[in-house]
Formats: C-alpha cells, structure tokens, sequence
C-alpha cells in the first residue's frame, strides 16, 4: 500500500512545495523501510554521539574507530620493540619490512638519505597511521574508515603542510623561500605575471587541499560500495522471494570482491599521501623545482 502511494505520488508531479517534498520523501522512506532494503548514504559518516553531544568534545562511531585503530597501531609497535630478537620471528620481520619501506622506498627514494634522514619518523608514522585508519572499513565490527570524515585528513594535511612550510623557510629563509617557490628559475620575467599567481595557489591551497580530498574521497567511495553490496547481499537473501535470493550470490561475490579492492586501496592511499609528504617537503628545501 505504501509504496503503491509513493509510485503515484513520484509520477503525479504538482506544483511542490515544502510540505509535499517533505511527505514524499517520508513515503519513500517507509517504502524502503517496508522493502527491508537500506540503501548506505552519507548520513553512514555522521552517526548519532555516545558521549558529549553537540560539543566540540563529541564521541561517536567514527571517533571509537579512530581510537581503536590508534590502539592496535600502538600495540603493534610496542610488542614489537618489547619482543625484538637478534634472529626476527615472522612478526618482527613484518614490523621491519613496513619500517625499511618506508625509509628506504619513499623517505630516501625521494629526498636521499642525507636529507631524508631528519624526516623518516614523519614520514613513517604518517604511513602507519593512515594504513590503520584506512583499514578499519574492512574490518568486521567496525566497518568504516576512521579517515571517511574529513577532520583526520585534515590533521595529517595541515602537519605535512607545516612541516613544509618549516622546512623551506628554515632553509632559505622567508624570502628565499617565497622566492624560491613563487619565481621558477629559468623563466622569462614577464612570465612571472601569469606563473606567480598559479604557483601561489599550488604551494598554499592546492597542495594541501588535493591531499585532504584525495585520501577522503576514496574512503567515502570504498564504504559506501561495500555497503551498498552487503545490504543488497541481506536483501536479496533475507527478504526477496523466488529466484531473486540467487541475487545475493552475485553480491555477496561483488563485495567480496571490493573487500580485496578496498584493502588495496587503503594500502595505496597511505602510500599516496606519504610519498607526496616526502615530495612536498623536498621540494620546500631544494634550490630549484
């Protein structure tokens, strides 16, 4: 009955208005609500708080997510400096191979080893930390991202930022620096008219701004696909009728199959991000760029 209403109110389009928007979009919640199928949304990132609503304090699921993951990430670390062995057990050598990664394949890699030197804890606990934030949307029980909502981005963006902001005026100066960054050696003055604006817009807003989106973007993405899949998954298992339950084969087959794309993805982004910190902080110290 509710959602024959709701057809008939979708195709029989009067003049709106905000009253009759609001109660088609009741119907057509109690439509799906009736169907058993949820769809995943956006509300998914901004659950109702546990503790301290409406404050700048506010704790919820994301932020139980985060302390979770800073848990496990401390853990790991920890029983691996603890149990350190001169022969490494399979676990030590893990902890180390993410280690030498990431001093070696992106600190050294990108800035060489005398220079790199001073960033490798930055860059290190920038990996981790957004490799464990990232996988938490993969994990059952928690099943999203803690870097789904754009504040933690935000934090690990604005500390590269800083740090190269430091870096290059610690270098040359605030002078050399500005001139360093803004007027690319090599080029004809008169250029500088057209190429000064854009290189003041790539050093302090696109730089930090496309590390932000690039990092929330794909975690948004990666929840709401998994869960778009596994609630169609429980739809057509538990509530279709007849032939329609072989549906949730072929869903249950798609989430899978984004399970395995998501942890490579959550792997990616923090390599992402973490080889571009590197790279952004390079670029603050080198003569010219």
């Amino acid at each position: 009955m509710v959602c024959r209403l709701a057809v008939q109110l979708s195709t029989v389009r009067p003049r709106e208005s905000p009253l009759s928007t609001s109660a088609t979009a009741l119907l057509l919640a109690a439509s799906e609500a009736e169907s058993g199928f949820h769809a995943p949304s956006i509300e998914d990132f901004f659950p109702p708080a546990f503790l301290f609503e409406g404050t700048p304090l506010e704790f919820n699921r994301i932020m139980l997510v985060r302390f979770i993951a800073a848990a496990a990430l401390l853990l790991v670390f920890v029983l691996a400096a603890k149990r350190a062995k001169l022969v490494p057990g399979r676990f030590q050598v893990a902890v180390e191979f993410v280690l030498d990664f990431c001093r070696n394949s992106i600190t050294y890699e990108v800035m060489g080893e005398k220079a790199g030197r001073k960033y490798v804890p930055l860059v290190t606990t920038i990996f981790c930390s957004i490799l464990f934030f990232n996988l938490t949307g993969v994990i059952p029980f928690l099943n999203i991202s803690g870097t789904g909502v754009i504040g933690l981005p935000i934090v690990f963006a604005v500390w590269v930022y800083v740090t190269y902001l430091a870096a290059g005026v610690g270098k040359f100066g605030v002078g050399g620096f500005l001139k360093n960054s803004l007027f690319p050696p090599g080029v004809p003055k008169v250029l500088y008219v057209l190429l000064t604006p854009v290189e003041f817009l790539q050093v302090f807003v696109l730089r930090p701004a496309t590390l932000v989106i690039r990092l929330l973007a794909n975690m948004i993405a990666g929840h709401l696909l998994l869960a778009l899949c596994f609630a169609a998954t429980s739809f057509f298992l538990l509530d279709a009728d007849g032939f329609m339950k072989a549906f949730s084969v072929v869903t249950f087959a798609g989430g899978f199959a984004f399970t395995l794309l998501e942890i490579f993805v959550a792997v990616l982004q923090a390599y992402v991000f973490a080889i571009l910190a590197a790279l952004y902080i390079n670029m603050s110290i080198e003569a010219e760029h």
